[in-house]
């Protein structure tokens, strides 16, 4: 019994594996089930078997990507005991962090975003990140005219200025403006500049 469990999890993390490439490289709507199939070498019955449909195992790698984006996140914009600059700062270390281990994602989000059925802002408005003690605490600077911008604009620059290199990372290396290895040591320098930055608008 628990040989059979161990093939059944080992199986059900290939074919969630296949999942993320092949989604992450189509899109939802463009993708197949037999596409996921062949990229996990496997038979397509048994894609179906353990998730029964593309939608499930859609739902399923959607999830995962709203946890760690959204979820995971809401912990820090929570936290009363964090000043906004506090906040910000985890946020963008966590973001880098992730997006380091997991590049693909930002193109698996816009992918969806623009292609598909935006699943993510249906999972993303079941969690509180935009209703967090965060947006509370910008909303009530500018009410009392100590934020002299929209507070959408921190937010904006906050996912802007972390996910954006990621996504224009290929045409800078590509164009040799990035050379190997440099793209991780810029991610590492921003973690100390975006604060900062975000620090001036907070004024």
């Amino acid at each position: 019994m628990a040989v059979k469990k161990e093939q059944d999890a080992s199986t059900e993390e290939r074919i969630l594996a296949a999942a993320r490439i092949v989604f992450t490289r189509n899109g939802f709507a463009a993708t197949k089930v037999r596409d996921i199939a062949a990229e996990a070498d496997i038979n397509l019955s048994l894609v179906n078997y353990y998730f029964r449909s593309k939608e499930k195992l859609f739902e399923v790698v959607m999830a995962e990507a709203v946890q760690k984006l959204v979820f995971e996140i809401s912990t820090f914009f929570n936290d009363k005991q964090l000043t906004i600059p506090e906040k910000i700062t985890k946020a963008v270390n966590y973001y880098i962090d992730l997006l380091l281990e997991n590049p693909d994602f930002p193109l698996f989000l816009v992918n969806e975003i623009i292609t598909g059925d935006d699943m993510f802002t249906r999972f993303a408005q079941q969690n509180t990140l935009f209703q967090s003690d965060l947006i509370r605490q910008l909303f009530a600077m500018k009410e009392e005219g100590k934020l002299s911008v929209h507070p959408i604009h921190i937010m904006m620059n906050v996912i802007g200025l972390v996910v954006m290199p990621f996504l224009a990372r290929p045409i800078l290396e590509r164009n040799e403006l990035v050379k190997d290895g440099e793209f991780v040591k810029l991610m590492n320098e921003r973690r100390v500049l975006i604060p900062l930055w975000l620090k001036g608008m907070l004024g």
